[in-house]
Order: structure tokens, then C-alpha cells, then sequence
């Protein structure tokens, strides 16, 4: 059978696992615009490792006061004129009877839940904690997916007899709890998509093990818009067509296959047929790194924020030894407007390249000079290599390669002092 892991609320469960008196209570996780890295303070960067196949790698230590911990959201939420930003990202299974969703806006939240506990979100500390539990999984499960930072898939074929999936799973729950005081919930089916399902079902740390001649009567009456991979077309037209449960989905199988192979694909998956293979180990499809932000109306202050974004993606990237090739850039404005474009460049990579990149490609989007704008994100993807060759430039390649000469020293100075210990003068400027 394959299994989905799935941690209970994990950021809250995690930041118990370190503030044992939170447990119980009504905690929610926020976060807001990021004062740390466009700051000129000194701040820790972390390089940490994949929790997906496409993230960022870069993550920055904390600097709370452990012992003060219950108030360090006001410095981090509540502005100079007393407003209260930032939005929730996780809550407490005890914050649910209060209507609190994750996107709540933080001061909506605390009119809706009395005696409500916020913290600061923690990334790094979620990214450490989820690697050392992954480390520990590995042990237990021959062939193991991180799905994301909180989710994984496993595979027991040929491990664990279909019959004893069940008690496997609940030991491996029990064991995860004493081991790491991580709530989790396992789901098993034949179909790893089902098994995501299942783990919905029986939340909190619940555990089932679903033979395939099961599925259809046990998954009949769940939403179809509970199903990972029904997305917003495919759920307006099943509505249109008032299909509302996985049941009668699979009873009008051309209501999918309409969409071709990812229809059928999805088909299969809803019928616990798709025999889709648990991946260990993937290839990196991209990283990036984005910033919400006050809005700022400067655009100087933009283009050094821009700079910023370039520079520390540009380490990511060279630490980890990555050509990309595709870039991807996007703005959002007040108001709910935005802007984005991807474009391929076939160079050798240099952190040069991509801050002039980055300056030229974001003067383009920004074609409402009068708006305020409030979230940059830069990414790349699409690497060149063994797997993927690609002719580079070679126009631009001399230069190219004195710069990526440059980009190495530079290199090893940001893994000794910091990342930010090297910057460039327009980056001082306000």
C-alpha cells in the first residue's frame, strides 16, 4: 500500500514542541511584510534543504526573545500609528469553532477568538524540524516523497503485508508523537491520491488503511472539491453540470475525460486506479524567492529592494551549483493589481546577469507608475545540464564567464561572513 503522512496543523504543532504550555490553547501562527531582509541590521541567512520541488533554500534565524515570547508579535504586527498587519498562516485545531481560516487578516482574528496567542512565524525552525523528522522517516519507509513541509508519501509494497498496514501506520503515529511530540495523521491506500484523501477524513492524528474494494463506498459522498487536483475550471463546470460528490463524478466519466490526459488522470485518481509512483527523489524544477512588503510608492526604493531579491536569490542559486535558464518576475500593486512575465535566457549564470535582469524586467511590468507597490518575487528554473542541454549564449559568454569566476569567490566570502557582507553601493541608498 502507499501512505500519506500529513503533520496536524504543523506549524502551531511545531512551535509547542519547543513552548509546551501552548498545547490546549487558541494559537495561530502569523505573518506579515519581511523587515529583515531589505534592512541594513545584520541578519543570519540559512541555507537549508528542498521540502519540495520548487522553494526557496534561503531562510533567516529569529532573533525573539524566547522569554518574552507571547508578546514579540506586537513588535512584529502592530505599526507606528497602532495598526495591526500581517495575516494568519496557521491555527490551532482549538481556534477552529471560531471561524478562523488561514489568509484571516490577524485583527479580524483577534475580534473573533478570545484569549488568542500569536506568534511570529518561524520558517526556519518549521524547515529544521521537518527535515529531522523526514531523516527519521527514511528509516522507517523504504521508499519515501517529501511532498511539502508538512506532507509526505511512502510506499510499503513488498515492505509491509496489505493486511498489517494498519497497525504499521498506528505504531508509526505513536512513534512519531513520543519521538518528535509531532501530531500526525496516515492515510493508506493503493492510490497514493486516496490516501491523501483519507488523511482529510481523519484528522487529527487519525490513522485508516483503505483496501481498493473499499474506496468507492467510503469516498462516495465526499465533495468533489475536496479532492486534490479538482481545480477551479473543473469545478465550475461540475457544478454547472450539478455533480456534487466524488460518487456520482465517477458515474459521468466524461465529464473528465473531456479534458484529455489530465482528465483521464484525474479520473483514475478518484477511482483509486491511477497507480501513480511514489517519487523519492526528484530534480529541482526552480527556486525562488518573494517579499510582501508595506507599499511604497518610490521606485527607487524598488529597484534597491529588486537589487536585494536578486542578490540573495543569486547565492541560493550558486550555492547550490544551478544554470538556470527561464526567470519569472512578478509585482503586485494596492488594489489588487499585478504583473508578470518569464523569459529564457541561455547564459551562463552570474548574479550580475540576473540583477541587471531583474531591474530591466521589473521596470517593464511596472506600468502603473502612480500605484504603490507591495510584493516582489523573482524565480528561476528550467536548469541547464546532463539531463537538459542547452546552448549557451556565446555572444555574452566571455563576459559571462568572468563574472561567474567573480561569483565564486564571492562565494566562498558569503559562507565565511554572511551573505550580506559583500552589497552593492545602490543598495545603501533609500
Amino acid at each position: 500500500m502507499k501512505i500519506h503522512l500529513d503533520l496536524d496543523c504543523y506549524f502551531c504543532s511545531a512551535e509547542r514542541t519547543r513552548y509546551p504550555f501552548l498545547k490546549g490553547k487558541n494559537v495561530v501562527v502569523a505573518k506579515g511584510s519581511d523587515k529583515k531582509i531589505f534592512s541594513k541590521e545584520k541578519k543570519e541567512g540559512v541555507i537549508v534543504g528542498s521540502n519540495g520541488a520548487f522553494n526557496s533554500v534561503l531562510e533567516f534565524k529569529n532573533t525573539y526573545d524566547i522569554n518574552n515570547i507571547l508578546r514579540a508579535w506586537r513588535n512584529e504586527f502592530i505599526d507606528e500609528n497602532g495598526e495591526i498587519h500581517g495575516i494568519v498562516i496557521a491555527k490551532s485545531y482549538e481556534c477552529k469553532p471560531y471561524g478562523i481560516k488561514t489568509g484571516t487578516p490577524l485583527k479580524d482574528a483577534i475580534h473573533m477568538c478570545p484569549n488568542l496567542i500569536i506568534l511570529p512565524s518561524d520558517h526556519l525552525f518549521y524547515v529544521e524540524l521537518s527535515q529531522k523528522l523526514k531523516a527519521f522517516l527514511e528509516l522507517k519507509i523504504p521508499v519515501l516523497e517529501t511532498y511539502s513541509i508538512d506532507e509526505y508519501f511512502g510506499d510499503l509494497s513488498g515492505w509491509i503485508k496489505d493486511e498489517d498496514t494498519l497497525e504499521f501506520i498506528t505504531e508509526l503515529r505513536d512513534e512519531i508523537m513520543q519521538k518528535f511530540d509531532l501530531p500526525i495523521t496516515i492515510g493508506a491506500s493503493h492510490s497514493k491520491w486516496i490516501a491523501k484523501l483519507l488523511t482529510d477524513c481523519v484528522k487529527p492524528f487519525g490513522v485508516i488503511a483503505l483496501p481498493q474494494e473499499k474506496v468507492y463506498e467510503y469516498t462516495k459522498d465526499i465533495d468533489v472539491n475536496d479532492f486534490p487536483g479538482v481545480g477551479r475550471a473543473i469545478s465550475k463546470k461540475l457544478d454547472y453540470n450539478k455533480v456534487k460528490t466524488l460518487g456520482e463524478l465517477r458515474d459521468r466519466p466524461n465529464l473528465l475525460y473531456s479534458y484529455g490526459k489530465t482528465g483521464r488522470d484525474l479520473y483514475h485518481r478518484i477511482s483509486g486506479t491511477d497507480n501513480e509512483k511514489v517519487i523519492p527523489y526528484s530534480d529541482r524544477r526552480g527556486i525562488g524567492i518573494s517579499r510582501n512588503f508595506k507599499a511604497i510608492i518610490d521606485r527607487n526604493e524598488v529597484y534597491r529592494r529588486v537589487m536585494i531579491l536578486a542578490r540573495y536569490l543569486s547565492y541560493t542559486i550558486a550555492k547550490l551549483g544551478l544554470n538556470p535558464t527561464t526567470f519569472y518576475f512578478k509585482i503586485r500593486y494596492e488594489y489588487g493589481l499585478k504583473n508578470s512575465q518569464s523569459i529564457t535566457e541561455n547564459r551562463l549564470f552570474n548574479e550580475r546577469f540576473l540583477i541587471d535582469l531583474a531591474k530591466s524586467m521589473i521596470k517593464k511590468l511596472d506600468n502603473h507608475l502612480g500605484y504603490k507597490i507591495h510584493y516582489i518575487a523573482i524565480s528561476a528554473s528550467n536548469f541547464a545540464g546532463s539531463h537538459n542541454l542547452k546552448t549557451l549564449s556565446l555572444i555574452d559568454y566571455e563576459k559571462d564567464l568572468k563574472f561567474a569566476s567573480l561569483n565564486e569567490k564571492l562565494l566562498k566570502i558569503r559562507d565565511k561572513y554572511g551573505v550580506d557582507v559583500v552589497k552593492y553601493a545602490s543598495e545603501h541608498s533609500i
